[in-house]
């Protein structure tokens, strides 16, 4: 379907003044060019200038048949005739003809003769460019030069080169696709008259393709994108270089060609349709095999499918079947102005193609996709696609439809597009057409920048002729379009007409002065939402575009400019000026179209209301604007639109960057009290809401619980209230409704009761709420237990608990008891060993900050859990080892510096703990005091190191190596007892004799050792320095026990 409209896409236009009838013509470069019909002469015309002033001319070698210009590069090339043969030339520096300079030099592809060549940097250069076989079409691309001829049965690729005066050497590219403006930018700056630095343009065959299978009657060429027109069948390939040659396929130096077909002489076979796309166009039944230039040291090619499209013959109103052929091929690129891609490459590539009555617009990068079908409301002659609009021309009018390129661009460019941060209009969206402009014998169009260039020749109508037109013009009588223009007084049967655009923020207004017309009769008619849709994409395209793209309305940086004086200077200070202001009054514009169609999509019920959250985004508009924008009109005072209730619920609930006036804050409790009363408690804990009413929204809640019932989230919303109004007696009945469990339930269902923030990752900043506040000096188990909750439910992250408490002034209090009980809790692996380091770290900074030895005395801050409460209810959490009591015996009444030792000793004694991790944090806790002594001790322990530890813990407290080693020497240590505890407690006893410590540890030693060993063995042990008479005792023990068993 093709929506029409009445907007007038044009702002001008003039008639060129060309002395004969062009036959043939073309545009580019701000210039455009005109061959006399059967003419061997080319005029060029200013396109900037008003009326068009004749630049240049200059004769060609013979008659032209074809003409197309290249922006880079600025050549021309044409197809000529003459003596009954067909060249292909090229015609450089062309623009040097306007100083009337006569001199012009011809030379053969790749022929640079020196003296010539250099002569020709400066004057205009005819290039003969050779060919095997006939040319029957050629296409520029416009975005690297190249060149593509088309042949009978072939393609030629010519890839363009700069060869540089000062050595003649060819400036060779990585790729063909990858010298997009190396030419151009050399030509920037440069004078006519100078001879500096200047290089000239050749080409260089590069690639021939065979397609035995198709003739073409059209072809395209577009940054490797390659497109084949016949009559019927379009197919588009992809040429990729490769410095790799094993990537591409062995292909034979001579092309494959197709079995010869029988003559069917009794029958008649039509192509039926058939659309293949991406791999699937190699099933198309065309053969393309590439044929070696010589030239493979440059890297290779390989060539792959990308659309097959084909048409049967059909009838249609006005057209003959004879006349249903194929025509304007075209392969248009979009460059934006913030390529993720290479800025060389356009970030997306279009393909247009039309039957008289229906043109296809399909998009080849990222996926071939058919955006747009063309419906056409007579027979199409041509068509031309640009950024924002595709005009296309009959034989009596001028239209112009809209385009998805932008679309398309769109999320090429950013991929937030279709979410709830940004938004565009659909590719898939149903094009429009604008109103058209009437003509006398149109024939053929071509457009440059805001330029339509139309030729017009007017022919004399048979009978039948006048009939069906008269016909198509009453099928046509809904498209409006201005009176036609009278050929020229000069009398003569033809025109060339110049017909000027409008830029396309004045057509943006027009579209939305037009909508209003729909918005008053119906806000949410579709035509309204779709015509600011068509605004929206207009704007997009302009946006989308790049500097240089704005500021010549088209690619054509093959131009030379003037030297760069003064007034030049000020001239190009004046149009970076202009570009700016253009610039803003673009992205004005689009914030406003934005905002408009949120208010579409605010107010409507359909499946896309959602679509209003991004648009209001993307408007800058505030959210009290945003309300004030969506009141109820008055015939419904109390409906709101869904689209407008998603925005509201996703700011106050999703984001927490704007926080709301009093009275807008009045205003959106109303609001959902009358469209969505089960929002009310979420709407009244956003911390956006923070300014409400206490009092208003009191008698919200209150009325909501009459009508539903009670709620633990309910509750605690009214409870937050009445804490607001210092009513502290509701408040406690209100809490005392449910049980503490209930209470952690409800904060769950609801945490922004308890906390605002901390949804957008871990950059987001979390505080607490008022309730949270008066709960730390109230009801910290309530509390704790909330925040363990949540986290246990991934309602809050580890770091924004962390602010949290910070932000309570909890840092040394509820904070390490809230990292105790997630600790207790938790079953995350990652969580459970970050917590322990904090921990292990707490208790380490509480220690190094106390006396040398802990005060017994009773702390002010008491931890909610003690050290037993953590050992018998967290596996994390060991019990201490008896050696431990020894060291540091516990006392009556612990002071919190107590308490962190017993709980730092019991995490080393515990499973979990990293001893590693905690070793280099104890090196600030001394070894002179028993209890920091005890510390070291367990570390080294726990590391294995028994022997040391034994020794040390003989020199400190000899009493405890007996526990210590009843504790630690078993199993596969229990060999220390002889081999390392006895010997040393000899040592030791010998050199003191009267030690009863020693003594007695000697002693226990001797029982475990005579249990433990054989005879044999402990014979082995005896010392000999006289003393065996203290061991006897116990050889007669083990000597038993031995027999014994």
């Amino acid at each position: 379907m093709v929506h029409v409209y009445n907007c007038h896409p044009f702002a001008s236009q003039q008639i060129v003044q060309v002395e004969q009838e062009p036959g043939l013509f073309c545009c580019g470069g701000g210039a455009l060019f005109v061959v006399a019909v059967g003419g061997c002469k080319v005029e060029a015309y200013s396109l900037e200038q008003e009326g068009c002033p004749l630049l240049c001319r200059f004769a060609t070698m013979g008659t032209v048949k074809s003409i197309q210009h290249s922006n880079i590069g600025d050549y021309l090339v044409t197809i000529e005739e003459k003596n009954s043969a067909t060249y292909l030339r090229a015609y450089t520096n062309w623009r040097y003809q306007a100083e009337e300079k006569a001199r012009v030099g011809v030379r053969l592809l790749g022929h640079l003769l020196r003296g010539a060549s250099l002569r020709g940097a400066a004057q205009m250069e005819i290039i003969e460019i050779p060919l095997s076989e006939r040319p029957v079409a050629m296409a520029c691309c416009s975005v690297t030069g190249d060149l593509l001829v088309g042949c009978d049965k072939t393609l030629v690729l010519f890839t363009l080169r700069r060869q540089n005066q000062q050595n003649l050497s060819q400036q060779t590219l990585q790729s063909p696709w990858q010298n997009t403006q190396q030419s151009s930018s050399q030509n920037q700056g440069q004078n006519p008259g100078s001879n500096q630095n200047l290089s000239i343009l050749d080409f260089e065959r590069s690639v021939i393709l065979h397609l035995p299978g198709i003739i073409p009657n059209q072809v395209a060429l577009c940054g490797g994108y390659v497109a084949v027109q016949a009559e019927l069948e379009v197919l588009v390939l992809k040429l990729d270089a490769t410095s790799d040659p094993k990537n591409q396929e062995e292909a034979p130096d001579t092309p494959q060609t197709a079995d010869p077909v029988e003559d069917p002489t009794d029958f008649l076979l039509l192509p039926r349709h058939q659309e293949l796309l991406g791999n699937r166009a190699k099933d198309c039944g065309l053969s393309v095999t590439m044929e070696k230039t010589g030239l493979e040291d440059r890297g290779q090619y390989t060539v792959s499918y990308v659309l097959y499209r084909r048409f049967a013959p059909d009838f249609f109103q006005g057209c003959t079947v004879e006349e249903t052929r194929l025509h304007s091929l075209q392969l248009h690129p979009l460059f934006t102005s913030n390529q993720s891609v290479c800025v060389d490459e356009p970030a997306c590539v279009f393909c247009f193609f039309s039957l008289p009555n229906t043109g296809y617009l399909y998009s080849l990068r990222g996926g071939v996709e058919l955006l747009s079908a063309y419906q056409y409301p007579e027979k199409a002659l041509e068509a031309v696609l640009t950024d924002h609009l595709l005009h296309v021309i009959t034989k009596s009018a001028l239209q112009c439809f809209s385009v998805r390129c932008a679309a398309v661009a769109a999320r090429v460019e950013d991929p937030y597009i279709d979410t709830t941060m940004r938004a565009c209009p659909p590719c898939s969206l149903e094009v429009c057409a604008l109103r058209m402009q009437l003509f006398i014998g149109l024939r053929s169009v071509c457009v440059h920048g805001r330029h339509v260039v139309l030729l017009s020749a007017a022919d004399t109508e048979t009978p039948e002729e006048a009939e069906r037109n008269a016909q198509r013009r009453t099928i046509s009588r809904k498209w409006t379009g201005s009176r036609p223009r009278e050929s020229s007084a000069v009398g003569h049967g033809w025109n060339l007409y110049v017909v000027g655009t409008v830029s396309p923020i004045t057509l943006y207004h027009e579209m939305v002065e037009y909508s209003q017309r729909y918005a008053e009769t119906n806000p949410q008619a579709h035509s309204c939402r779709h015509l600011l849709s068509e605004a929206h994409l207009l704007l997009r395209a302009s946006l989308l575009q790049p500097a240089e793209r704005q500021r010549t309305g088209s690619a054509n940086p093959g131009i030379p400019l003037r030297t760069n004086t003064d007034g030049e200077a000020e001239r190009q200070m004046d149009m970076c000026t202009d570009r700016e202001a253009d610039r803003q009054a673009l992205e004005e514009a689009f914030r406003e179209n934005c905002a408009q169609l949120a208010d579409c999509f605010s107010r409507g019920i359909q499946r896309d209301c959602h679509l209003a959250l991004p648009y209001y985004r993307m408007s800058g508009l505030s959210v009290t604007e945003v309300i004030g924008r969506n009141r109820p009109f008055p015939s419904s005072p109390h409906s709101y639109g869904h689209g407008f209730l998603f925005y509201l619920k996703h700011f106050l609930l999703e984001e927490t960057d704007q926080i709301l006036s009093q009275e807008a804050a009045d205003e959106v409790i109303e609001i959902f009290s009358q469209s969505e009363p089960s929002q009310l408690v979420s709407v009244c804990a956003s911390p956006g809401m923070v300014h409400a009413s206490p009092t208003q929204t009191w008698q919200r809640l209150r009325h909501l619980e009459d009508a539903t019932g009670v709620s633990v989230p309910l509750t605690i919303a009214m409870a937050t209230m009445a804490l607001r109004l210092d009513d502290l007696l509701q408040y406690t009945q209100l809490m005392d409704r449910h049980a503490e469990m209930m209470l952690v339930y409800g904060f769950i269902e609801e945490p922004t009761l308890l906390l605002h923030g901390g949804s957008g990752g871990k950059d987001t900043h979390t505080h607490p709420t008022a309730l949270a506040r008066h709960l730390t000096h109230c009801q910290p188990g309530l509390l704790m237990a909330a925040m363990v909750a949540l986290h246990e439910n991934s309602k809050v992250q580890l770091e924004h608990a962390d602010q949290v408490f910070k932000e309570l002034g909890c840092e040394d209090g509820l904070l390490v008891d809230f990292w105790e009980a997630v600790l207790m809790a938790s079953s995350q692996e990652v969580v459970i060993q970050e917590l322990l380091f904090r921990l292990a770290s707490v208790y380490i900074d509480r220690l190094a900050h106390t006396q040398p030895d802990p005060p017994h005395t009773p702390g002010t801050s008491r931890s909610l859990k003690s050290a037993d409460d953590l050992i018998n209810s967290c596996s994390h959490y060991g019990v201490l080892y008896p050696w431990l009591s020894v060291l540091t015996p516990a006392h009556p009444t612990s002071s919190p510096q107590e308490e962190a030792l017993h709980k730092l000793q019991s995490l080393l004694c515990g499973p979990s703990l990293s001893v590693c991790s905690v070793v280099p944090l104890l090196e600030r806790l001394s070894e002179e005091t028993l209890w920091g002594f005890s510390l070291h001790l367990l570390c080294a322990t726990r590391m294995g190191q028994y022997d040391s530890s034994m020794e040390k813990l003989l020199d400190r407290c000899p009493q405890a190596i007996i526990p210590y080693a009843n504790h630690q020497l078993q199993d596969t240590h229990m060999a220390l007892w002889w081999q390392k505890l006895l010997p040393e407690l000899c040592n030791r006893t010998r050199a003191a004799a009267d030690n009863s410590i020693l003594l007695a540890a000697l002693k226990e030693t001797l029982v475990v050792v005579a249990m433990e060993t054989s005879p044999a063995e402990f014979l082995e042990l005896l010392p000999d320095d006289g003393t065996a008479l203290y061991f006897l005792p116990h050889l007669l023990t083990c000597s038993q026990r031995h027999l014994l068993a």
